[in-house]
């Protein structure tokens, strides 16, 4: 098993409008002792997870006249990490929460049966973000911005990161901002083990009004180098490339290994690079830069042919249209869940649609867990 723990870094990104940092917060993660006892209990391995605690105002979800206010953004991916990881491995979320609702946030923690028990949520001085989302169907919407907690500087990241010991890493761009391109580069220059993204909100701007509205990638390939798993939706890859394949061919020479496209309702296509089944199967990274390293890769350093295929969705048991929020959230934190089990690339591609479908019967993201696991949910 090639993972291993890592001393991580970043630095500040450019954001739209936020307020500036003015202070160091402090480490997040207690220290812990690891007992040499052979009988103690064995180390779980530690997936860490970037991305944003967003306090969603939803208009037109449901019919409802009067909006639905709960927790959206990283919660979805949390819940369903929660419910798709092997028993083995514990969750590591490196996120900083408004003073506002950082109490609220860390109850939400407190719910899910993974956290790790050194994991703490750091409260900063700033209004946490909110976003209002209004539906047009099933599968669009328009969603408007406030609030602004600052994306991670490299001072303020890498004590955080260094006291996590990650064996694996998650990032979801749920504000666009979490990250600039030269901190997640430092990322991958100090991360040898598997790092996931979901690049969601990274193409998207935000308008002085609050308006979230596309706009391409600028450095794609620059961003793709720092990723093994990319996940995009269709929407996103057309801001990216003409098509699936082109995008698949600049991320795979930047060295992804595993492009996974999802569909709505007609399930998710992936594009694998030569010789990847499993998340195994990609060899160690040695640089952030797969044009200045000379390790082979599994997607830039394999001879063959990119398999592509589209594995269909499956379908909600729900009258009606059901509750679309977050599903790709769902499916990307359980398909790296079962790469990191051990599944066939397809087998945790179904395992994601699956969670997909099951998240359209739910409505939000308190329970979620629960209800993805099977559980009976008190929501």
């Amino acid at each position: 098993m090639w993972w291993a723990p890592w001393p991580a870094t970043s630095r500040r990104p450019r954001a739209v409008r936020l307020p500036e940092e003015k202070e160091e917060y402090r480490v997040a993660l207690h220290s812990t002792t690891e007992s040499n006892d052979p009988r103690s209990t064995p180390r779980r391995k530690r997936l860490g997870v970037i991305g944003s605690f967003v306090w969603d105002v939803l208009h037109g979800r449901d019919g409802r006249s009067v909006p639905i206010e709960e927790w959206g953004g990283i919660t979805y991916s949390l819940s369903a990490l929660d419910a798709a990881l092997p028993d083995d491995w514990e969750l590591v979320p490196l996120a900083k929460v408004g003073d506002d609702l950082v109490d609220r946030a860390r109850l939400f923690c407190r719910g899910l049966r993974r956290m790790a028990p050194d994991a703490e949520l750091i409260g900063v001085p700033y209004r946490n973000n909110r976003v209002e989302l209004r539906y047009i169907d099933d599968e669009r919407r328009s969603e408007h911005l406030s609030g602004g907690v600052p994306g991670w500087t490299w001072l303020g990241l890498k004590p955080v990161l260094e006291a996590a010991r990650l064996d694996a890493l998650y990032i979801n761009f749920l504000s666009g901002w979490e990250l600039d391109l030269e901190t997640t580069q430092l990322i991958r220059a100090h991360f040898h083990g598997p790092i996931y993204c979901d690049l969601h909100m990274l193409v998207m701007a935000v308008q002085a009004d609050g308006l979230r509205t596309p706009r391409p990638l600028p450095d794609m390939a620059a961003w793709c180098a720092c990723f093994d798993v990319l996940q995009v939706n269709e929407d996103e890859l057309r801001l990216m490339a003409p098509d699936a394949m082109a995008l698949a061919a600049t991320a795979m020479a930047a060295g992804v290994s595993v492009l996974g496209v999802t569909l709505g309702k007609r399930g998710a296509a992936y594009f694998a690079a030569p010789g990847i089944e499993k998340l195994r199967d990609i060899p160690e990274r040695r640089g952030h830069n797969s044009s200045l390293s000379t390790s082979p890769r599994g997607g830039a350093g394999a001879f063959g042919a990119v398999r592509t295929a589209l594995v269909p969705a499956v379908p909600a048991r729900v009258d009606g249209p059901g509750d679309p929020t977050g599903c790709g959230d769902v499916w990307g934190a359980t398909h790296f869940s079962r790469l990191l089990a051990g599944d066939m690339l397809t087998d945790a591609i179904a395992a994601a649609n699956r969670a997909a479908s099951r998240n359209v019967e739910h409505r939000g993201a308190s329970g979620l867990a629960q209800h993805l696991r099977g559980e009976l949910s008190i929501t």
